[in-house]
């Protein structure tokens, strides 16, 4: 009699967790793929990853702009973009919502239900000559 190891499917012998950072990072760096999105997040939380990225041994936050909430099977997702000038909010926001979807269920497993894309700002074009007509800050 040979040692009897376990039976059935080795799906079947215990649990897969995604933590929500996970699908959050991933679901940013689809969103950050898509032409015409200039940046993630509302300008409050750009401005402290500003800082953030330049401190010795920080980096990029691939979740900024992104917020997952993710169950057993399936996950939810809010995303914050700025678009540039000029570019079709509604086509750039389908396609947003598209790259997510794809990237979050081919890599996770999980359904998503749903993605919620807020356009926060629009990044506007900026001239040279506009910048040197103003004053310098004091």
């Amino acid at each position: 009699m040979g040692t009897r190891r376990g039976t059935g499917d080795p799906a079947t012998r215990g649990r897969t967790t995604i933590a929500d950072g996970v699908v959050a990072k991933i679901a940013g760096m689809a969103a950050r793929d898509v032409v015409g999105v200039h940046a993630m997040g509302s300008g409050l939380t750009r401005t402290f990853g500003a800082v953030r990225d330049r401190v010795p041994g920080g980096s990029k936050s691939a979740t900024r702009g992104v917020k997952a909430e993710v169950g057993e099977v399936q996950t939810a997702l809010d995303v914050e973009i700025v678009v540039e000038y000029g570019v079709s909010i509604a086509d750039v926001s389908r396609t947003v919502r598209e790259n997510v979807i794809s990237a979050v269920e081919r890599m996770t497993g999980l359904e998503v239900v749903e993605v919620n894309i807020n356009v926060g700002d629009v990044k506007l074009p900026e001239s040279e000559e506009d910048d040197e007509e103003r004053p310098p800050l004091q």
